[in-house]
């Protein structure tokens, strides 16, 4: 990509209408456009970061058993209602409308009675379980707090894949395998260190459910960390009794905010029982299905990475997460030697690697937007590359500057 083509300009201010960091950052940098509160349009540079991010989740997913597969956002108000969750006085948060043939229907707001029904055509035997499921989708929530940017909106896109087993044992072994593979994500997307898997209030299957929260003054969450053990509680849980519990004291706990970027949850049969999922045991009886879902939403960990990872300068994209990897600059002032230089080490890189500043405006403008963009390593082309051979490199997170060849840049 030239910078020359990208449609998408910078922003020197920060829009006055947001009050997140996030928002702030990713518009200015034009990572995202703004349509009405809660709810943003993903230019490219902002595409390409959140296909990042899904691409990471759903290799862990996949390596974990996951199918993935797309569901409609268009929900059946019968079905819903078959697990009392279409009542607005049980479910405040949806947007509903009216089909102009006759009858209602909704926005999905989570997918378990609508895959839970898809089941019912292909799970009927012990034999087809353990099965995981999972989709990236739009979701939409009638959201009234939407303040916090692409963190929490109205419209925003979710990871949330749902397990099938047989019985309780069979369902822990496949919650555990999933639990890991947050901790995997999380790790890939550079938020491991900040990340804590955390106990919070629980379902019909358990006590507790679990939440992956990441450290943050701009969380919404307070959470008492052990770091040692690299856990935490919620707020919500955070008792004596369920600290005994959990083998926890509140000496050792230290209190956080923090930012939710998944959620794991024991569901027992509360959806299979009213959907009539059912199986036939080896024994010959009719079961319930054992049920679990776990959600991450990558609109919202872009937010909080940039929440959690910016400085001062702008924001500082993970390798894993980052539109490109290098974002190279000619500093060329009209010399045709250097912009050849550069033209011919832009072709060179990779392909969809690098972005290139090629535009003819002045060297403290690119470098500005280089640090409000974010891209881990920059390449600097000058008279200096010229004299030396060498190209220097700087790394956006640390400042370090390596000068190197253009045969070692190629190998890096």
């Amino acid at each position: 990509m030239r910078h020359s083509q990208l449609f998408t300009k910078t922003r020197r201010d920060a829009p006055s209408d947001e009050e997140a960091k996030n928002a702030q950052l990713l518009i200015r940098a034009g990572y995202v456009h703004k349509e009405m509160a809660g709810v943003y349009s993903y230019l490219p540079l902002g595409l390409r970061t959140l296909n990042n991010i899904v691409e990471v989740i759903r290799q862990e997913m996949n390596a974990v058993g996951g199918q993935e597969l797309v569901m409609s956002a268009l929900q059946d108000r019968a079905l819903w209602s078959r697990t009392d969750r279409w009542d607005d006085n049980k479910v405040d948060n949806w947007f509903k409308t009216e089909f102009k043939s006759g009858g209602e229907t909704g926005l999905a707001i989570t997918h378990e009675e609508p895959l839970t029904r898809i089941m019912t055509d292909h799970i009927s035997s012990y034999r087809d379980l353990p099965v995981s499921a999972y989709q990236f989708q739009n979701k939409f929530r009638n959201e009234m707090r939407a303040k916090s940017g692409i963190m929490r909106g109205k419209e925003f896109l979710m990871k949330d894949l749902y397990s099938f087993s047989k019985d309780d044992e069979e369902h822990t072994q496949v919650y555990t395998g999933i639990r890991e593979a947050y901790i995997k994500v999380f790790e890939r997307l550079g938020l491991g260190e900040l990340t804590y898997p955390t106990f919070a209030s629980g379902g019909i299957f358990s006590p507790f459910s679990e939440e992956f929260q990441t450290i943050s003054e701009a969380g919404e969450d307070t959470i008492y960390v052990h770091e040692g053990k690299r856990i935490a509680v919620n707020k919500e849980v955070y008792g004596d009794e369920n600290l005994a519990k959990l083998g926890l004291t509140k000496e050792e706990l230290v209190e956080k905010k923090a930012i939710e970027v998944g959620n794991i949850f024991n569901l027992g049969t509360r959806f299979s029982e009213p959907l009539n999922l059912m199986y036939t045991a080896e024994d010959g009886s009719k079961k319930p299905v054992v049920m679990g879902s776990y959600g991450i939403g990558p609109s919202r960990v872009m937010g909080t990475i940039v929440e959690t990872l910016s400085d001062e300068k702008g924001i500082v994209w993970p390798e894993a997460v980052a539109p490109f990897r290098f974002h190279l600059i000619s500093l060329d002032g009209g010399d045709t030697t250097i912009a050849s230089y550069a033209q011919d080490l832009y072709r060179e890189l990779p392909m969809n690697s690098v972005l290139f500043d090629d535009r003819d405006v002045r060297a403290g403008e690119k470098f500005a937007d280089s640090d409000l963009m974010g891209i881990p390593w920059r390449l600097i082309v000058g008279k200096d590359t010229l004299a030396s051979g060498t190209v220097e490199l700087v790394n956006r997170a640390t400042g370090e500057v390596q000068k190197l060849t253009k045969e070692e840049i190629l190998v890096f």
